[in-house]
Protein backbone atom coordinates (compact mmCIF):
# COMPACT_ATOMS: atom_id res chain seq x y z
CA UNK A 1 0.00 0.00 0.00
CA UNK A 2 2.76 2.45 1.00
CA UNK A 3 4.85 1.64 -2.07
CA UNK A 4 1.96 2.04 -4.50
CA UNK A 5 0.94 5.29 -2.83
CA UNK A 6 4.45 6.68 -3.23
CA UNK A 7 4.57 5.57 -6.85
CA UNK A 8 1.24 7.23 -7.54
CA UNK A 9 2.52 10.45 -5.96
CA UNK A 10 5.65 10.35 -8.10
CA UNK A 11 3.72 9.79 -11.31
CA UNK A 12 0.90 12.22 -10.74
CA UNK A 13 2.35 15.07 -8.69
CA UNK A 14 6.09 15.32 -9.35
CA UNK A 15 7.52 17.29 -12.27
CA UNK A 16 10.61 15.27 -13.09
CA UNK A 17 13.99 16.62 -14.12
CA UNK A 18 14.85 16.22 -17.83
CA UNK A 19 11.25 16.82 -18.88
CA UNK A 20 10.02 19.77 -20.91
CA UNK A 21 7.60 20.71 -18.12
CA UNK A 22 10.47 20.93 -15.62
CA UNK A 23 12.53 23.04 -18.02
CA UNK A 24 9.61 25.40 -18.65
CA UNK A 25 9.04 25.81 -14.94
CA UNK A 26 12.70 26.55 -14.28
CA UNK A 27 12.80 29.06 -17.15
CA UNK A 28 9.69 30.76 -15.74
CA UNK A 29 11.28 31.20 -12.32
CA UNK A 30 14.56 32.42 -13.84
CA UNK A 31 12.67 34.97 -15.95
CA UNK A 32 11.02 36.44 -12.85
CA UNK A 33 14.37 36.98 -11.13
CA UNK A 34 15.69 38.62 -14.30
CA UNK A 35 12.61 40.81 -14.60
CA UNK A 36 12.91 41.92 -10.98
CA UNK A 37 16.54 42.93 -11.54
CA UNK A 38 15.53 44.93 -14.62
CA UNK A 39 12.78 46.75 -12.69
CA UNK A 40 15.32 48.11 -10.22
CA UNK A 41 16.43 50.83 -12.61
CA UNK A 42 12.91 52.26 -12.60
CA UNK A 43 13.64 53.42 -9.03
CA UNK A 44 16.27 55.89 -10.25
CA UNK A 45 14.76 59.30 -10.98
CA UNK A 46 16.48 61.32 -13.69
CA UNK A 47 18.00 64.40 -12.02
CA UNK A 48 16.98 67.89 -13.09
CA UNK A 49 19.07 69.43 -15.92
CA UNK A 50 20.93 71.77 -13.56
CA UNK A 51 22.16 68.76 -11.54
CA UNK A 52 24.30 67.66 -14.48
CA UNK A 53 26.51 70.75 -14.35
CA UNK A 54 29.11 69.10 -12.10
CA UNK A 55 29.61 65.99 -9.93
CA UNK A 56 28.80 67.89 -6.75
CA UNK A 57 25.40 68.95 -8.03
CA UNK A 58 24.74 65.45 -9.31
CA UNK A 59 25.59 63.93 -5.93
CA UNK A 60 23.39 66.48 -4.14
CA UNK A 61 20.41 65.45 -6.31
CA UNK A 62 20.19 62.13 -4.46
CA UNK A 63 20.83 59.98 -7.53
CA UNK A 64 23.87 58.43 -5.85
CA UNK A 65 21.76 57.11 -2.99
CA UNK A 66 19.26 55.68 -5.45
CA UNK A 67 22.00 53.97 -7.46
CA UNK A 68 23.42 52.52 -4.24
CA UNK A 69 20.00 51.01 -3.48
CA UNK A 70 19.87 49.55 -6.99
CA UNK A 71 23.35 48.05 -6.56
CA UNK A 72 22.42 46.55 -3.18
CA UNK A 73 19.25 44.90 -4.47
CA UNK A 74 20.96 43.79 -7.68
CA UNK A 75 23.45 41.83 -5.58
CA UNK A 76 20.70 40.51 -3.29
CA UNK A 77 18.43 39.34 -6.12
CA UNK A 78 21.32 37.73 -7.99
CA UNK A 79 22.38 35.94 -4.80
CA UNK A 80 18.81 34.70 -4.23
CA UNK A 81 18.62 33.54 -7.85
CA UNK A 82 21.90 31.68 -7.43
CA UNK A 83 20.55 29.99 -4.28
CA UNK A 84 17.45 28.93 -6.22
CA UNK A 85 19.54 27.50 -9.07
CA UNK A 86 21.79 25.52 -6.74
CA UNK A 87 18.79 24.25 -4.80
CA UNK A 88 17.03 23.00 -7.94
CA UNK A 89 20.24 21.32 -9.12
CA UNK A 90 20.20 19.13 -6.00
CA UNK A 91 16.65 17.88 -6.64
CA UNK A 92 15.27 15.23 -8.98
CA UNK A 93 11.96 17.01 -9.42
CA UNK A 94 9.32 19.34 -8.00
CA UNK A 95 5.97 18.43 -6.50
CA UNK A 96 2.94 20.67 -5.98
CA UNK A 97 3.93 22.19 -2.61
CA UNK A 98 7.45 22.86 -3.91
CA UNK A 99 6.11 24.66 -6.98
CA UNK A 100 3.84 26.72 -4.71
CA UNK A 101 6.80 27.58 -2.46
CA UNK A 102 8.86 28.66 -5.45
CA UNK A 103 5.97 30.78 -6.72
CA UNK A 104 5.77 32.42 -3.29
CA UNK A 105 9.51 33.11 -3.33
CA UNK A 106 9.45 34.61 -6.82
CA UNK A 107 6.33 36.61 -5.99
CA UNK A 108 8.21 38.20 -3.11
CA UNK A 109 11.18 38.83 -5.42
CA UNK A 110 8.91 40.94 -7.61
CA UNK A 111 8.31 43.18 -4.57
CA UNK A 112 12.03 43.85 -4.07
CA UNK A 113 12.14 46.79 -6.54
CA UNK A 114 9.23 48.36 -4.64
CA UNK A 115 10.86 48.04 -1.21
CA UNK A 116 14.22 49.07 -2.72
CA UNK A 117 12.69 52.35 -3.85
CA UNK A 118 11.54 53.01 -0.28
CA UNK A 119 15.02 52.53 1.24
CA UNK A 120 16.88 54.42 -1.51
CA UNK A 121 14.57 57.40 -2.07
CA UNK A 122 16.09 60.36 -0.20
CA UNK A 123 12.63 61.36 1.03
CA UNK A 124 12.00 58.02 2.81
CA UNK A 125 15.42 56.40 3.27
CA UNK A 126 15.85 57.56 6.87
CA UNK A 127 12.46 56.24 7.99
CA UNK A 128 12.28 52.98 9.94
CA UNK A 129 9.35 51.38 8.13
CA UNK A 130 10.96 51.14 4.65
CA UNK A 131 14.00 49.37 6.12
CA UNK A 132 11.78 47.01 8.13
CA UNK A 133 9.66 46.15 5.09
CA UNK A 134 12.75 45.57 2.93
CA UNK A 135 14.17 43.23 5.57
CA UNK A 136 10.90 41.26 5.81
CA UNK A 137 10.75 41.10 2.00
CA UNK A 138 14.22 39.58 1.63
CA UNK A 139 13.75 37.26 4.61
CA UNK A 140 10.49 36.00 3.12
CA UNK A 141 12.18 35.03 -0.15
CA UNK A 142 15.00 33.20 1.63
CA UNK A 143 12.63 31.34 3.97
CA UNK A 144 10.41 30.25 1.07
CA UNK A 145 13.46 28.91 -0.77
CA UNK A 146 14.61 27.00 2.32
CA UNK A 147 11.12 25.54 2.75
CA UNK A 148 11.13 24.32 -0.87
CA UNK A 149 14.33 22.36 -0.35
CA UNK A 150 13.21 20.91 2.97
CA UNK A 151 9.99 19.78 1.32
CA UNK A 152 12.02 18.14 -1.45
CA UNK A 153 14.15 16.34 1.11
CA UNK A 154 11.09 15.13 3.01
CA UNK A 155 9.54 13.88 -0.24
CA UNK A 156 12.69 11.95 -1.15
CA UNK A 157 13.51 14.16 -4.13
CA UNK A 158 17.16 14.86 -3.34
CA UNK A 159 19.56 13.71 -6.05
CA UNK A 160 21.93 12.66 -3.26
CA UNK A 161 20.19 11.95 0.05
CA UNK A 162 21.69 13.92 2.94
CA UNK A 163 22.15 12.90 6.54
CA UNK A 164 20.53 14.75 9.42
CA UNK A 165 23.86 16.41 10.23
CA UNK A 166 24.36 17.52 6.64
CA UNK A 167 20.85 18.87 6.48
CA UNK A 168 21.27 20.75 9.75
CA UNK A 169 24.27 22.62 8.37
CA UNK A 170 22.53 23.24 5.04
CA UNK A 171 19.55 24.61 6.97
CA UNK A 172 21.86 26.79 9.06
CA UNK A 173 23.34 28.28 5.89
CA UNK A 174 19.89 28.77 4.36
CA UNK A 175 18.44 30.52 7.40
CA UNK A 176 21.39 32.82 8.09
CA UNK A 177 20.16 35.49 5.68
CA UNK A 178 16.54 35.60 6.92
CA UNK A 179 17.72 35.49 10.54
CA UNK A 180 19.90 38.59 10.10
CA UNK A 181 17.25 40.49 8.14
CA UNK A 182 14.47 39.64 10.59
CA UNK A 183 16.68 40.55 13.54
CA UNK A 184 17.20 43.96 11.95
CA UNK A 185 13.46 44.72 11.93
CA UNK A 186 13.10 45.58 15.66
CA UNK A 187 16.41 47.46 15.46
CA UNK A 188 15.04 49.59 12.64
CA UNK A 189 11.84 50.31 14.53
CA UNK A 190 13.54 51.17 17.82
CA UNK A 191 17.05 52.43 17.03
CA UNK A 192 16.80 53.56 13.42
CA UNK A 193 17.18 52.58 9.79
CA UNK A 194 20.95 53.10 9.64
CA UNK A 195 21.64 50.77 12.57
CA UNK A 196 19.44 48.06 11.05
CA UNK A 197 21.10 48.33 7.66
CA UNK A 198 24.50 48.14 9.31
CA UNK A 199 23.48 44.72 10.64
CA UNK A 200 23.11 43.47 7.07
CA UNK A 201 26.85 43.96 6.58
CA UNK A 202 27.46 41.03 8.94
CA UNK A 203 26.30 38.72 6.15
CA UNK A 204 29.57 39.40 4.33
CA UNK A 205 31.22 37.29 7.04
CA UNK A 206 28.39 34.96 8.07
CA UNK A 207 27.36 33.69 4.63
CA UNK A 208 30.82 32.45 3.54
CA UNK A 209 31.30 30.88 6.97
CA UNK A 210 28.00 28.96 7.06
CA UNK A 211 28.33 28.11 3.37
CA UNK A 212 31.77 26.62 3.98
CA UNK A 213 30.42 24.51 6.83
CA UNK A 214 27.57 23.24 4.65
CA UNK A 215 29.91 22.41 1.77
CA UNK A 216 32.28 20.61 4.13
CA UNK A 217 29.39 18.53 5.48
CA UNK A 218 28.39 17.59 1.92
CA UNK A 219 31.98 16.68 1.12
CA UNK A 220 32.32 19.38 -1.60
Amino acid sequence: MGGSGRERTDDDEVIRRDTSEFDRGLSFFDAIYGFAVTLLIVNVDLPEPQAWRDLGSLAASGVGQQLLGVALSFVVICALWRVNVRMIKRLTGLDGPMVFGNLLATGLVILVPFTTDAISNPATADLALPTALYAVNIAGVALAQAAVYQRGRAAGLERRPTSSRENSLVLLAATTTPAVFLASVPVALTVGAAAAQFMWVSLIVLLPLTGRLANRARGT
